[in-house]
């Protein structure tokens, strides 16, 4: 079967990551999958126009308003994978959450990465409860085994020997929603502190306008640091480098960075906001904090109990293994596509 899946692809954020994920598990089921930009196209009729050039039979997209809403009238049977700003922000606003109802009439299936997230979902469009599916994200891991720590400690100005260093690892594309520049003050009075602690952001510049005032904010700001984005390999070996990984975004679907962290054997640190919570439980698997003073808290309470951060840790590992197998996920959009096919067997 051939299939248009649609996402938006900025490099190296999470959507893009699940989006690529996403596409692996449908080819390897023997599918033809154009994964496109949603950004690219301005209105259906473009979209059905590509429909019809391509010989496309169904579609499928990660996002229910920025993707979704493009798919319905075509003809085509398609599927949905909310993303977390769908479910978490532009339910808000009145046009945006009639035209997702609307989109959730005509899907054959939804995906949400959380029981919290399909809960929301049914709450705002009963009628589209039964074909709502939980599937949480698969991670694996790939770290690049010659990335060289020391030369990415040089390349972000942090003149200080590995050994003595903590590096605090916010991973996120600088738009708002991710908030990057929520724990800088109380960081870098910290830092001011202990000059061994750093936190380093790393991620795709999304937002123009806001990513330069993170650039202005951080350039004056001890003891933090921003690199720009990265291939994942080298991420991944950045993070299993680093003393903890942190998000302090306004809202998550899931983050596959706390998760990829987890996998990597790397403490957490995360905002207490519901997409978080559903996969950091305090003390548990990681620590969430509610506002920067209590990150700082947690992070100081963190770098001296090894006990804790040696649970944490174990704990962060086992529940990767068993909740984001990516296996499983494979087997779950194998499973959904056929029903796009018009069979629902297993």
């Amino acid at each position: 079967m051939r299939l248009l899946f649609l996402a938006v692809l900025r490099r190296h954020t999470g959507n893009a990551i699940t989006a690529q994920r996403v596409r692996d598990h449908l080819e390897a089921a023997g599918h033809v999958c154009i994964l496109k930009n949603a950004l690219d196209f301005e209105s259906p009729s473009e979209i059905s126009n590509f429909i019809k050039a391509e010989s496309l039979e169904a579609a499928m997209a990660l996002h229910l308003y920025r993707g979704g809403r493009l798919l319905p009238g075509h003809g085509i049977p398609f599927g949905i994978i909310f993303g977390g700003t769908d479910l978490n922000e532009d339910v808000k606003q009145g046009e945006k959450n009639k035209v997702m109802g609307k989109v959730l009439e005509e899907a054959r299936f939804a995906v949400a990465f959380t029981e919290s997230m399909k809960e929301t979902a049914q709450r705002q469009w009963p009628h589209a409860k039964d074909k709502i599916y939980v599937q949480s994200q698969g991670i694996a891991t790939v770290p690049n085994t010659t990335f060289n720590w020391n030369t990415f400690l040089q390349r972000s100005e942090i003149n200080q020997s590995a050994d003595s260093l903590h590096v605090f690892l916010l991973i996120c594309g600088l738009r708002q929603v991710k908030d990057p520049l929520y724990l800088v003050d109380a960081f870098s009075e910290w830092h001011q502190e202990e000059p061994s602690v750093y936190m380093v952001i790393v991620g795709p510049e999304v937002d123009p306008v806001f990513t330069r005032e993170v650039k202005a904010k951080v350039k004056r700001t001890p003891g933090v640091r921003l690199i720009g984005e990265m291939a994942r390999e080298d991420l991944h070996a950045v993070v299993k480098n680093c003393f903890a990984v942190v998000n302090s975004s306004v809202s998550e679907g899931m983050s596959a960075a706390i998760l990829e962290a987890m996998d990597l054997e790397v403490p957490v640190l995360a905002r207490n906001i519901p997409g978080n919570a559903a996969v950091v439980k305090h003390g548990v698997t990681g620590l969430l904090f509610s506002d920067p003073q209590e990150f700082v808290l947690l992070a100081k309470r963190l770098g001296g109990d090894p006990a804790l951060e040696k649970q944490i840790v174990a704990n962060g590992r086992e529940y990767v293994r068993m909740y984001h197998s990516w296996q499983v996920e494979r087997n779950t959009y194998g499973h959904l596509v056929r029903m796009l096919e018009g069979s629902s067997e297993d």
